[in-house]
C-alpha cells in the first residue's frame, strides 16, 4: 500500500520529464545534423579508443523489491565479465546501497558512491554527478561512460536499460531521416556556443531521467513483490490451517478410539 501509494507521484514525475529530455536530444541532433561535417567540437564529442571505462549502476537503497536489483547488478557483471577483458579498467560509480554493498567487496572497484540520493530525486544531484563525470572524460581519465538502470514501463514491468552516456553518440547527417538537414536555420550567438550550452544540460537530464526512471520503477517492483507475497502468505496460511485441522481431528479421533477400546473391555 506505501509503495502503491508513491508510485503514482513518481510515475507523474518520469511522465513529466520524459518529453524534455527527448526534445532536448532531438535539438542537439538537428544542430549537429545542419551544421558542416567537423565544424563543431566538443570534448563530450571526442571519440577515441576506449581504455579505462566506468559504469553508473543505479540500485535502490533498501530490498524486498523482487528482482528490482538482482536484475541490473546481473547485467552489469555480465558486462564486467564478457567485455571488461577488453579494457585497460573497468570502475564503478554507484547511486542506491544494494549496488554498493554487491560489489564493494568484489574485484571490480566502486571509485565513488552516491548516498542518499534516493530518498528525494533532485536534479541539482544528478548535475553533479554529470559535471563530475563530464570532467573525468574531457580530462582524459575517463575514454567510455556507461549507465545501467531500470526503465519503468508500468506498475508490473521494468526493463533494464543499458546505456552509453559518454561520449555523446553523434547523429547520422548522411541519410535525412527526419528532414531536419533541409531546413535551414540561425543560431544565435552561433551553434557552436548552442552546442556547448546544451551537451553538458542533456547529460544531466540523462543521468536525472535514469534516477527518476528507477525510483519508480522500484516502487512498481516492491507493489508486487509485496502483493505476490501477500498472496503466497495467504495460501501458506489455508494450507497450514488446513493441515492443524486434519491433525486436530485425527488426535480427537484417536482419543475416541482409545476411550472406546477402553470401555469395551470393562464389560
Amino acid at each position: 500500500m506505501v509503495a502503491a501509494a508513491k508510485l503514482r507521484k513518481a510515475q507523474d514525475a518520469i511522465v513529466s520529464a520524459r518529453p524534455y529530455a527527448q526534445t532536448l536530444g532531438k535539438i542537439i541532433s538537428e544542430v549537429m545534423a545542419r551544421s558542416e561535417p567537423g565544424s563543431l567540437g566538443h570534448p563530450l564529442l571526442e571519440q577515441r579508443p576506449a581504455k579505462n571505462v566506468e559504469v553508473l549502476l543505479v540500485t535502490s537503497d533498501r530490498g524486498l523489491a523482487g528482482g528490482f536489483n538482482a536484475n541490473v547488478i546481473r547485467r552489469v557483471s555480465k558486462f564486467i565479465k564478457e567485455e571488461g577483458p577488453q579494457y585497460k579498467s573497468v570502475t564503478l560509480s554507484t547511486v542506491g546501497r544494494k549496488g554498493n554493498d554487491f560489489f564493494k567487496n568484489r574485484s571490480t572497484p566502486v571509485r565513488k558512491d552516491n548516498p542518499g540520493l534516493l530518498a528525494k530525486v533532485k536534479y541539482e544531484s544528478a548535475a553533479d554527478i554529470a559535471q563530475e563525470l563530464s570532467a573525468r572524460f574531457a580530462k582524459g581519465e575517463l575514454d567510455a561512460v556507461y549507465i545501467c538502470y531500470n526503465e519503468f514501463r508500468s506498475a508490473i514491468s521494468q526493463q533494464v536499460v543499458f546505456n552509453r552516456l559518454l561520449p555523446f553518440e553523434t547523429p547520422d547527417t548522411s541519410s535525412n531521416a527526419t528532414g531536419a538537414a533541409s531546413v535551414d536555420f540561425e543560431y544565435e550567438p552561433s551553434s557552436q556556443e548552442v552546442l556547448n550550452k546544451l551537451l553538458p544540460q542533456a547529460l544531466a537530464i540523462k543521468v536525472y531521467r535514469a534516477l527518476l526512471e528507477s525510483v519508480a520503477s522500484e516502487h512498481g517492483a516492491r507493489m508486487t513483490a509485496m502483493e505476490n507475497a501477500t498472496t503466497n502468505a495467504s495460501d501458506m496460511i489455508g494450507k497450514l490451517t488446513l493441515f492443524y485441522n486434519r491433525t486436530r481431528q485425527a488426535v480427537i479421533t484417536k482419543e475416541l478410539m482409545e476411550i472406546v477400546s477402553g470401555a469395551e473391555a470393562l464389560k
